[in-house]
């Protein structure tokens, strides 16, 4: 196992650190100045009535209730966070923060850009945005599992526990994104075609949940926003309009396959350890 020093370095920060992470803290403002504009709270209208409705409960048969933007909140909360650890004299100079400060501060300020594109109703715009971001944190993650952090509480739950939050929500966020703008661009929100593509684009989403399980160390953190993402879709669909049973039904599946995923790889991981 890699020690808890061989994590951390003993490094002076150099110029480029100290620029590094003043760059994450003002990409810090600039999300949560655009997710208060966004919510409505600084006045004006919020992104679930913006472009008339668009990105409402009832926009799509894969948008979630609305319960589940919650988890916004805990992703806000996390990266706060984040920014505050990276901080620490014992992160400044590690090759991990090095590796994703940048790439942290480009989530962030997509982040603001897709809820400019959205306020302002350019939504295939807004398309374009989350994919982006997806891939960022898609990165970001590939390099935590490459670079293993300092044991401990603060670096598991502000660093992976906040990035694996982000990218598991907006690994589900993304197809709705996609399912919003068609229906706004006039594609059927119901009906067999509409059933057919949201149930595929409900098992993609189940597959590469799988997958990220196998590659990036079977992080609970993504696991739990996929799921929750994914369950509040088969509660709006089974409970809300517009209503479909089979999407709902796929959805619970859906919903059960990161944690499984998740459970399978770390089963899997401790049981050669058992047998040696």
């Amino acid at each position: 196992m890699t020690t808890t020093a061989a994590r951390t370095t003993g490094e002076t920060p150099t110029t480029a650190d100290r620029t590094r992470q003043a760059g994450v803290t003002l990409a810090l403002v600039v999300c949560v100045v655009g997710s208060l504009v966004g919510s409505g709270v600084l006045g004006g209208t919020g992104v679930a009535d913006a472009s008339g409705g668009a990105f409402a409960a009832d926009s799509s048969l894969l948008t979630p209730a609305g319960t589940a933007f919650s988890i916004w909140s805990v992703v806000y909360a996390g990266l706060v966070a984040y920014v505050v650890v990276q901080w620490l004299p014992d992160r400044a100079a590690s090759a991990r923060h090095r590796a994703i400060g940048w790439l942290a501060a480009a989530s962030l300020v997509l982040n603001a850009l897709w809820l400019a594109a959205a306020l302002q109703g350019f939504l295939w715009t807004s398309v374009a945005v989350i994919v982006v971001l997806l891939a960022v944190l898609v990165e970001i993650v590939k390099r935590l599992t490459r670079h293993p952090g300092p044991d401990g509480l603060v670096e598991r739950v502000a660093v992976d526990g906040a990035f694996g939050l982000y990218l598991g929500w907006v690994s589900v966020a993304v197809v709705a994104n996609i399912a919003a703008s068609s229906a706004d661009d006039g594609q059927a929100r119901t009906g067999t075609v509409a059933v057919v593509v949201s149930v595929l684009a409900l098992v993609l989403v189940a597959a590469v949940a799988a997958v990220w399980a196998g590659r990036y160390g079977a992080r609970v953190a993504v696991a739990l926003a996929q799921s929750w993402g994914l369950a509040w879709v088969a509660v709006n669909r089974l409970s809300g309009e517009p209503e479909s049973v089979p999407v709902g039904v796929v959805a619970v599946a859906a919903a059960i396959v990161p944690l499984a995923a998740v459970a399978v790889v770390r089963r899997r991981a401790v049981t050669p350890k058992e047998q040696a």
